[in-house]
Order: C-alpha cells, then structure tokens, then sequence
C-alpha cells in the first residue's frame, strides 16, 4: 500500500487547492482517522476511509472555476472519476480503489450507508463543515441525533459542539 503520507502530499500539492482546500482535507482526514481508528476498523478498512478522506473534495477546484459552486451533489458525481484519475498512479488494489471511489462520489449522501467506512467520512465532513460554515446548534444537533451513528463521532460531536 502506498503510505497515506504520500497521498496526502500529492493532494496538498493538486492544482488549483486553496488554503481552505487544504486545510479542510487534513481536517476531515484528521477526523475519519481518529473515527476510524477508535470504532476498531482493521487496517484494510482504515487506509481505503483514510485515502477516501483526503480527495473527498477533489472537484471542488475544478468547480470553483466552473461554476463558482462546490455543491455537494456535484462534487460526487465529478469527484468519483477525478479521484480515480489522480489515484492511479499509486497502484492501489482494484477493490480500494473502486470504494474510494464510491466514498467520494457518496461523501454528501446520508441514505443506503453500507458500511462504517461511508458512515464515519460522512460524521467526519460534517465535523469540519459544522464548525467552517457556522451551522446553528439546532442543525448540529439533528445531524449528531439523527445522522452519527457511531459512539465515537457522536463523542466527538458532544466535545466539540457541547451538544
């Protein structure tokens, strides 16, 4: 497996990332990682949520010179295949790399979760958006309510949030 810090560094370096890009995707990958690592996902499931967490907005440059909108259906639909592009140069396995895919074309998708992978990108992002956008308490409190299903995000939420 490529180490993840590889990864990371090539995505830093993605033409067209701002700073909020960048800092972002450390954020979100900060925090699937921590999910992750504390919801007991094996190693195999940790590095695809990982890898997944770091290009989960990989069009959003693209977007932002388009259309001035990252919407978050539209990062999923041209996400998908420009993480594909930008990953193969790393070799990963065909099923990693199929569901890193489907991560990043699914990271704004709250119905169907198959699996805690999905799950905790979506608690992660939210974390991040929550705090970025300035979400009411009401809004994050549906979200950790409702939408975090695992204990480990809704810790994180009721840290951060004090919700």
């Amino acid at each position: 497996m490529t180490p993840v810090a590889e990864i990371m560094a090539r995505m830093i370096d993605y033409p067209g990332n701002t700073r909020h890009d960048i800092e972002h995707l450390v954020k979100v990958w900060s925090y699937a990682r921590t999910i992750g690592q504390l919801e007991g996902l094996d190693a195999r499931a940790l590095y695809v949520l990982e890898v997944a967490a770091i290009v989960h907005d990989i069009a959003c440059p693209a977007l932002r010179q388009r259309t001035d909108s990252c919407n978050g259906k539209l990062q999923e639909r041209e996400g998908a295949p420009m993480a594909a592009a930008f990953l193969e140069p790393f070799g990963l396995p065909r099923e990693d790399l199929e569901r890193v895919c489907f991560l990043v074309g699914h990271h704004h998708t709250f119905a169907g979760v198959d699996g805690p992978d999905w799950q905790i990108l979506l608690e992660a992002d939210y974390l991040v958006n929550a705090g970025e956008s300035g979400y009411t308490d009401d809004a994050i409190r549906n979200f950790a309510d409702n939408l975090c299903k695992t204990p480990s995000g809704r810790a994180l939420f009721a840290s951060i949030y004090h919700i």
